[in-house]
């Protein structure tokens, strides 16, 4: 149901951004999709928690300026409030381990992965663990499943790869739970990737659910001031959206700027989190 969901409501994002600058009306945006009003309102409350009318406010730019300036140094808060350590999503405290160099250049050699398919709230998605935590959560774009798979091979190409969905499921429902009162449970992770790109990383995890930043601010906390650009393509190559948080990470100017998954998807997240965690912003 969660992806059947977010199929709907995808379609009427892109939907809306075709339509820019009218604002097609809510019967519109249904017809657009096959459902009546009515259904269309139990879709996105169901999604969302949220009317599609609120919803739609939380898409548009103003909502995302509005986000950025409410949140204007908030990896420098966090510092501050010393949680440079593990970061927060929901009931989650998502720690996280690097790879060692050695373990780098031997490519997975001798590690074991096993990986699964799941529904999530944004689309089907492949999850990959390992007995060191999860190491890859990727979302089923056109490519479909088999293109995914490739994509993890690719990432560990002598690694031993191993369909143990019952193992994933029990990641995919501590990810997309949705009980932001149930006692905090860790979520290691196990990251591959360059020094840089393990700071950045690093430092969109202590972005909190809800808020945003740019990309200027993610490479000042990588520490190097200047290397936005560098700071994006790092954002850009996350092995695991949504736990580490890229899709909170826009464009100085409000605009959501690219994202692996797709635009569409960045912008749902987003709005679904300022629904979650922000719902009287």
């Amino acid at each position: 149901m969660m992806s059947h969901d977010y199929a709907r409501v995808e379609q009427a994002i892109h939907y809306l951004d075709q339509s820019f600058p009218r604002k097609p009306s809510l019967e519109e945006l249904a017809q657009h999709v096959h459902l009546s009003r009515y259904h269309f309102q139990r879709v996105f409350r169901r999604w969302a928690g949220i009317s599609p009318k609120r919803l739609l406010q939380y898409l548009s730019l103003e909502e995302a300026k509005r986000a950025l300036a409410a949140s204007p140094n908030i990896l420098e808060a966090a510092d501050a409030a010393g949680l440079s350590g593990p970061g927060r999503l929901h009931d989650l405290l998502v720690s996280f381990e690097a790879v060692t160099p050695g373990e780098f250049k031997a490519q997975g050699a001798g590690l074991e992965i096993g990986w699964g398919f799941h529904p999530s709230p944004f689309g089907e998605c492949l999850m990959a663990v390992t007995a060191r935590g999860i190491s890859d959560l990727m979302f089923v774009q056109n490519g479909g499943r088999r293109e995914a798979l490739r994509a993890l091979r690719a990432r560990w190409p002598k690694a031993s790869l191993r369909h143990d969905a019952q193992r994933t499921q029990s990641y995919a429902e501590k990810i997309f739970s949705r009980s932001p009162r149930a006692r905090p449970r860790e979520l290691p992770l196990l990251l591959k990737g360059t020094n840089f790109q393990i700071k950045v990383w690093e430092a969109l995890l202590r972005i909190p659910p809800g808020a945003v930043t740019t990309y200027e601010k993610v490479a000042v906390a990588a520490g190097r001031p200047g290397a936005a650009r560098a700071a994006a393509r790092a954002v850009a190559v996350n092995p695991i959206a949504f736990l580490i948080p890229c899709h909170r990470v826009i464009r100085k100017i409000g605009l959501p700027g690219g994202y692996r998954w797709g635009p569409t998807r960045k912008r749902a997240m987003l709005a679904w989190e300022r629904a979650h965690f922000n719902p009287a912003a």
